[in-house]
């Protein structure tokens, strides 16, 4: 019924974003958030380019002299795809790196585990 609704690649995006964010949500390792966090980003980028995409148009260059735009797709969603993706890969290195500093300092990635020590520490304080 749902499929009646939707193109395979919109549900393909909605699965991902699913499975991106219960890992984000219920993860407790920061890698395996991180990865949840990407896998969002990959079904939304899924998605908008599903949205941009019209069957029987062509990309938006001018070959033949024909300059309706109803013949073409419009190039905007293909535009914020890149800038997302750009955008995402460089939330991804800023929280590797933070999180390279975080395993540093207390020697886990569990969130439950540095909470408790961040706790302790400000006890002893």
């Amino acid at each position: 019924m749902i499929t009646e609704l939707l193109s395979n690649e919109e549900v393909a995006a909605i699965v991902l974003f699913g499975i991106g964010f219960t890992m984000l949500l219920f993860q407790k390792n920061l890698i395996k958030k991180l990865i949840g966090m990407n896998i969002m980003d990959s079904g939304v980028f899924l998605f908008l380019a599903s949205m941009g995409y019209i069957g029987g148009r062509k990309a938006p260059i001018v070959t033949d002299g024909i300059a309706e735009a109803e013949n073409y797709i419009n190039p905007l969603p293909a535009g914020l795809v890149l800038t997302g993706i750009v955008v995402s890969v460089s939330v991804t290195a800023v929280m590797l790196s933070l999180t390279i500093r975080l395993y540093r300092r207390f020697h886990t990635l569990d969130l439950d585990n540095v909470y408790e020590l961040l706790k302790q520490k400000a006890e002893e304080k």
